[in-house]
């Protein structure tokens, strides 16, 4: 691993020559903005729109009836670019939620784009750095100018990222349930209908009994994971050890976001492998988290880690580490849904992730229908996103729009 540089356009890793110094993580001011057309932001749409769940969705830290998104529409002379913001409407899964994303991208970091004139997608996060935190936002106005400029150049997002899949094996999320037979239901249907891996959400009270009857009904060659969401403590290791015989793939942020120490504890007291979500919000936390030991797997979600581009160094980062890394969703509509299949497609995602079909939470989204075929989803290979907003369908579900210009 040592002096290994993965780039692709628009990013490098440095990784140092010792492995327990993992940190070093740069992005290179020459490779940013190499060989890449850029843009001028005419204005900036930020719709907000509704979309209801076909079922409700619950985990440890709540339940989801309705998607209450913010979209981000850049429009240039040449034509347009969408991004869509993450954040949920109230601030359960991380600090923010769709309103503060919104107020910040309206007052702080469009000003800021439209002050600098022309920009590449790959400036976008040093000329935004200044404003602290609020990855979301920040990764929502960086997919829009990326889809624009991609769209501009005629070339599909996943031939920009090196994807070497032209689809991905598809895996589902599947929420708390009500009883065990319910779940085993649940189970079954989505297997029925192909989806090649199954996560299951867990909490104190629900955790052992769920995953062994599923294991149990489904057998051992079910790829079976559990996600806490930060539900539990270093104090239940004994329970979380509980889950060891299942023969799971991973368990996904058992612990707090911040307790980086007592993952890598915990990693001492179990034998399944530790996936962090929450807590890898950058290269960097992905760095120090590889360095402490603290997780043997990474879920890469890039509207957590604040874009698509940093997601990609944190792919190369594991990678050059020996992680494997999948992409998770956060409940996307086909805007980000295409997004992610298209980083999913890449080589060093080697395990199946939560890109899902429309259908599992929509009864019609915003963009055609991803669906799912012999256990995968096709990536887009259209010019940026690879995606259309079907008119019609999004002007019905748009709650709020408003129009930013220079």
């Amino acid at each position: 691993m040592a002096g290994h540089q993965p780039c692709l356009p628009g990013w490098c890793v440095r990784i140092t020559p010792a492995a327990a110094d993992a940190a070093t993580v740069t992005q290179d001011a020459s490779v940013t903005e190499k060989g890449q057309d850029f843009v001028k932001l005419s204005a900036v749409e930020l719709r907000r729109i509704s979309l209801p769940l076909v079922t409700p969705f619950r985990t440890s830290f709540g339940t989801e009836t309705t998607k209450d998104a913010l979209l981000v529409r850049a429009l240039t002379p040449d034509g347009e670019g969408w991004g869509e913001c993450v954040a949920m409407a109230e601030p359960l899964y991380s600090s923010e939620y769709a309103d503060t994303a919104q107020d910040v991208v309206r007052r702080f970091l469009l000003p800021r784009l439209f002050a600098h004139g022309d920009v590449t997608a790959g400036a976008v996060a040093q000329l935004l750095a200044p404003i602290k935190g609020h990855p979301m936002a920040k990764a929502a106005v960086e997919m829009a100018v990326l889809d624009a400029e991609l769209r501009h150049a005629g070339q599909s997002l996943a031939t920009y990222f090196g994807a070497t899949r032209d689809r991905v094996p598809s895996g589902v999320s599947v929420g708390i349930m009500g009883s065990i037979p319910e779940l085993l239901d649940t189970v079954d249907g989505y297997l029925s209908a192909g989806y090649v891996r199954v996560k299951l959400k867990i909490e104190p009270g629900w955790d052992v009994e769920p995953v062994r009857a599923v294991r149990e009904r489904f057998g051992d060659g079910l790829l079976l994971q559990v996600d806490a969401n930060t539900a539990y403590t270093l104090g239940d290791s004994r329970q979380l050890a509980k889950l060891d015989p299942f023969d799971l793939l991973l368990i996904e942020q058992p612990l707090p976001e911040d307790d980086m120490r007592g993952h890598a504890e915990l990693a001492r007291r179990i034998t399944t492998p530790i996936c962090l979500d929450e807590s890898v919000t950058s290269a960097r936390a992905a760095a120090d988290a590889i360095a402490l030991g603290a997780c043997q797997v990474i879920n890469i979600k890039p509207g957590r880690v604040g874009g698509y581009l940093e997601a990609r160094r944190i792919a190369a980062l594991a990678a050059a580490n020996g992680l494997p890394v999948w992409c998770g969703g956060m409940l996307e509509t086909g805007i980000g849904r295409g997004a992610n299949a298209a980083l999913a497609a890449c080589p060093e995602f080697t395990l199946p992730g939560d890109v899902s079909a429309s259908d599992r939470f929509y009864a019609r989204d915003i963009t055609p229908p991803f669906v799912l075929d012999d256990g995968h989803i096709a990536v887009p290979t259209g010019p940026g996103l690879g995606v259309d907003v079907l008119p019609g369908v999004i002007d019905e579900v748009t709650t709020s729009l408003e129009t930013i210009r220079p």
